[in-house]
């Protein structure tokens, strides 16, 4: 494996997982067209583009989201 600047080839993605709609919504439990909405707002993460119709999302920034709101209701 060939390194650059010190990090492996595929070390940046490494636990880096894409989370279709149906799977961010068993997480956030809103329905499809209440998330994009929210997309659209800037409330809930843009999706990474795979092709002209298909769009995932960042597992990680989906947790986060979950964690951070789950924080400000327990406040």
């Amino acid at each position: 494996m060939r390194e650059v600047n010190g990090i492996g080839k595929n070390q940046g993605f490494k636990n880096y997982r894409l989370l279709r709609l149906k799977e961010v919504l068993e997480i956030i439990p809103v329905s499809e067209s209440t998330w994009w909405e929210g997309v659209r707002t800037g409330i809930f993460p843009k999706p990474v583009k795979l092709g002209p119709r298909i769009s995932a999302w960042k597992e990680k920034e989906i947790i986060r989201l979950a964690e951070e709101g789950t924080e400000r209701e327990a406040v």
